[in-house]
């Protein structure tokens, strides 16, 4: 061997690495501690949390979870105001915090059931609002607009534990609720 051929060997050499770096930048997916993803397709279901993953463009599909706590607020008011034991109507705004559990089974059944819907608490709310305006109804009907006022702990309590199994079914977790308008409604 010369000294052209070992200078042939180590350009190609180095155009190889320099292409499979390339790949790997190109082909490799991180997730981040605020955005998880799972991939699903050749190998099976793949759940990446605080890591990463190969993702080839053809064969897998990847759908991204989001970690990050998201408020969603729930507004009664009007015609569409809850009613008390009492029959009085009453407007309510209560904020609800939510998250997906961070293991890896909760982000599995998140983006199973949500899909990219995580990412958009617009559109998460759109899918998860009927549940928490039933709850928050059947607990005001079992209270007084003053028992509600009074003992606001024990109003949210029995909204949280109402909603919370239900969340888990999606991956979800109710992290806390706020009662944070409560008020007659008008005539």
């Amino acid at each position: 061997m010369n000294g052209a051929d070992i200078i042939a060997i180590i350009i190609l050499a180095t155009i190889v690495i320099a292409i499979i770096v390339y790949l790997l930048h190109w082909l490799y997916r991180h997730s981040s501690k605020d955005l998880s993803f799972v991939r699903t397709g050749l190998g099976g279901e793949k759940v990446v949390m605080g890591g990463g993953a190969l993702v080839l463009p053809i064969v897998h599909d990847i759908t991204e979870v989001s970690m990050n706590t998201l408020r969603i607020e729930v507004r009664r008011a009007g015609e569409k105001s809850l009613i008390t034991r009492n029959r009085m109507r009453i407007e309510v705004i209560v904020e609800f915090f939510v998250r997906v559990i961070p293991t890896a089974e909760s982000v599995a059944a998140a983006a199973r059931t949500l899909g990219n819907r995580t990412l958009d608490p617009e559109s998460l709310k759109d899918l998860v609002q009927g549940r928490f305006v039933d709850a928050m109804g059947a607990i005001a009907a079992k209270m007084t607009m003053e028992e509600i006022h009074e003992h606001r702990a024990d109003y949210i309590k029995g909204v949280k534990t109402q909603v919370a199994d239900s969340l888990t079914a999606n991956g979800l977790e109710l992290e806390a609720v706020s009662l944070t308008n409560l008020d007659q409604t008008d005539m």
